[in-house]
């Protein structure tokens, strides 16, 4: 905690040094959990061994309300902590990963986790945070979704600490009740945004104001610099913590129940590059390419990345012929493409004959990656998905961005 922040002048600045504020940095602490594999992490970084962080969330983790977005971040921010705190010589051992994208839950960071994350095999992080307490409200499994993806996060083989990390709305409003399930049953180290500012937001001065909602908000969802910086103090007191802390002596255990569910630790992506190998696919009308995706930064670079290049896109212009994908799977997700456009339509979804879904591409009005699930059963089969423009939409345009399937 070194940095001077830089706040409204019609405020009173955030004092970095008092006690209020390591008070208030103290407080999100809400579980410490079994340390066994975050201070393996750490005592490699001291040994001068490769060590990866990596994070995965919505807007938040990809760095939204941080200027700049790809530096200011609490992800980066946690990273050239842990560097400066743990690593040797300049810290060029320990690697960063971030893979925050804005408006999705974990329903879709489930699907992304190999090609984001563990980018397809070539990484294997050693702390892996998990940030999904403020967009799981599009979770249609109330809880399945995130618990399938720490259980995958935690079951790799290198055997990652994951650390639950829960931010927080301007409204004071998070998931935390909800997901803090999962890190107890899996005794995970859990550390809650909410719990250090909300409380302190409604005092005075006098009784322990650090920061206010104007200071820490940069709109109605997202942190400030001021708050990014709070948020990457609340994981850096969680890693001093366990590095004065001696470590549990048995890791953490996963042959038990889950709470919700792990129906998605297995689930992988299917996409245009990867899906002649798995399904047999007729891609009908739907063989454009659409390039006019969301786009987002990733790791600490400036530059945005499109998201789920290996597309299959229905024009205006290509017929009326229907997608069509026959695959072995017990549960089977579709990502498609919400856009602001009103050249963009909607599309009716087959499975085995009946239909399931009606993908509308104007959910929300802003160009997204959107998940909903088409079925999940207890035990694979073959199906039959057909993907067809539903009726008076036949000259809009639907883009197919993946499938997650297990």
């Amino acid at each position: 905690m070194t940095e001077h922040l830089s706040l409204d002048a019609a405020e009173e600045p955030v004092d970095l040094y008092s006690e209020a504020y390591y008070k208030m940095i103290a407080k999100s602490l809400l579980e410490k959990g079994n340390n066994k594999r975050l201070k393996a992490a750490i005592e490699k970084a001291k040994r001068g061994d490769d060590v990866t962080l990596a994070f995965i969330g919505g807007s938040i983790t990809h760095g939204a309300g941080a200027d700049p977005l790809h530096t200011g971040c609490y992800a980066y921010r946690t990273y050239t902590a842990f560097k400066e705190r743990f690593g040797k010589e300049g810290g060029d051992h320990i690697h960063f990963i971030k893979a925050g994208l804005g408006g999705t839950p974990s329903e879709l960071g489930m699907i992304r986790y190999e090609r984001d994350v563990l980018r397809d095999g070539t990484v294997q992080p050693d702390i892996v945070v998990v940030e999904f307490a403020v967009n799981d409200a599009d979770d249609e499994t109330n809880g399945i979704c995130y618990e399938s993806l720490v259980r995958k996060a935690l079951g790799s083989a290198n055997a990652p600490a994951v650390i639950l990390l829960f931010s927080v709305f301007e409204n004071d409003w998070n998931l935390q009740d909800r997901l803090s399930l999962v890190g107890k049953h899996y005794g995970l180290p859990m550390v809650s945004v909410k719990d250090a500012v909300t409380e302190q937001f409604y005092m005075s001065k006098e009784e322990g104001n650090v920061i206010s909602k104007q200071q820490f908000f940069s709109d109605i969802y997202h942190p400030t610099n001021a708050g990014h910086r709070i948020m990457a103090d609340c994981l850096n007191w969680l890693l001093s913590e366990t590095d004065r802390l001696a470590p549990n002596q048995a890791d953490i255990a996963l042959n038990k129940p889950p709470v919700f569910g792990n129906d998605f630790a297995n689930v992988q992506l299917l996409d245009r590059e990867n899906g002649h190998g798995i399904a047999k696919i007729t891609e009908g009308s739907f063989h454009a390419a659409d390039s006019d995706l969301q786009f987002a930064e990733m790791d600490d670079s400036p530059y945005g990345t499109p998201q789920f290049p290996y597309n299959w896109m229905h024009t205006s212009e290509s017929g009326s012929d229907s997608f069509i994908m026959t695959l072995h799977s017990k549960n089977l997700l579709l990502v498609y493409k919400n856009s602001g456009s009103d050249e963009f339509g909607n599309a009716d979804i087959r499975v085995d004959g009946k239909l399931v879904k009606v993908a509308e591409s104007q959910t929300v009005k802003w160009t997204r990656c959107h998940a909903v699930i088409l079925y999940a059963e207890l035990n694979t089969r073959e199906h039959t998905v057909e993907i067809k423009m539903a009726a008076g939409h036949e000259s809009k345009h639907f883009t197919i961005l993946g499938f997650g399937f297990n």
